[in-house]
């Protein structure tokens, strides 16, 4: 089984969080990039709320909407620190949501998943209030975020306790993302899913289905942190349980961090990450009765 054979820890996450807070400053704020609304509760721990950030201009037509979910362990993370992530993708039209959650020591596996579903909830009550459709609703994780993003696309039990049905995901995005890491053999993930009754269950890999939206798995050729070869297994397990979209790309010379950062207006030039996940997003919105249109799916492929 694929591992994560170097810890997913602040060593790894503090020079993506330098550089990613450069491009991220003009968000949210008037007569910047983006518009939107911050704080935003969608539960009543201080954890459950989130940020929104919202195109300028573009029209009344309600627009696609990407709910990004950031890395750091399942232990760190502030979704202020990934502004750069909503500043880029609603600079393309996307409105964007970036939400926290609950994390470790406080709470083990499965809650920052469940944490995820209840926002997603509160996206599909509410996004429209904020120019967004959700029928149009995208998923996409870096790191840890990655892994949470998979599983509730993959695994159904998530998105039905909140009442959510699986066809309300029209695509995801996994960028560098542990979706096969057993056993547990590092520290953080011994703290994060040890307590699971049945590791099996904790494994994206294991929920590869046939009936899966489209999706864009995506890593760094250099990325000694979460290893590539967990993208390709489940890009691997998602095509033989027939899934029919189904996209991985290895990008030359890029680390952990830098599938993150690449995402920054003012980083873009390390890798075409943005421009491959933009281009994705957009073949999978759907027509009019809201099937996906995976037909007009970009062909992108493994590079090494």
């Amino acid at each position: 089984m694929a591992t994560m054979t170097t810890e997913i820890s602040r060593r790894a996450i503090v020079p993506m969080l330098a550089a990613a807070a450069l491009p991220g400053c003009a968000a949210l704020r008037p007569g910047g990039l983006t518009e939107g609304a911050r704080d935003v509760a969608y539960g009543p721990h201080p954890r459950q709320r989130m940020d929104i950030y919202v195109p300028r201009g573009g029209g009344d037509a309600p627009k696609p909407v990407v709910f990004f979910i950031y890395g750091g362990s399942w232990a760190n993370g502030a979704r202020e620190t990934y502004a750069f992530v909503g500043d880029a993708l609603s600079s393309r039209g996307f409105v964007t949501v970036i939400a926290d959650y609950r994390l470790v020591p406080e709470v083990r596996f499965p809650v920052f998943i469940e944490d995820g579903a209840l926002a997603l909830r509160f996206v599909c009550d509410n996004i429209a209030r904020f120019g967004g459709t959700p029928r149009e609703l995208h998923l996409m994780g870096h790191s840890a975020g990655a892994y949470n993003a998979m599983m509730l696309t993959l695994d159904n039990r998530y998105l039905a306790a909140v009442g959510l049905r699986a066809n309300h995901i029209r695509s995801t995005v996994g960028l560098s993302g542990p979706y096969d890491f057993l056993p547990l053999d590092i520290d953080v993930t011994k703290e994060a899913f040890g307590n699971a009754r049945d590791l099996i269950q904790t494994q994206p890999v294991n929920f590869a289905r046939r009936d899966a939206p489209p999706i864009f798995l995506a890593t760094g050729s250099e990325d000694t942190t979460v290893l590539p070869r967990n993208s390709e297994r489940l890009a691997q397990a998602l095509k033989s349980a027939g899934a029919k979209s189904v996209s991985l790309k290895i990008y030359p010379g890029l680390d952990h961090a830098g599938m993150a950062t690449a995402i920054s207006r003012l980083l873009q030039w390390q890798a075409p990450v943005l421009d491959d996940v933009v281009a994705f997003l957009k073949a999978t919105r759907g027509d009019p009765a809201g099937r996906p249109a995976s037909h007009r799916m970009p062909r992108l492929t493994s590079e090494k």
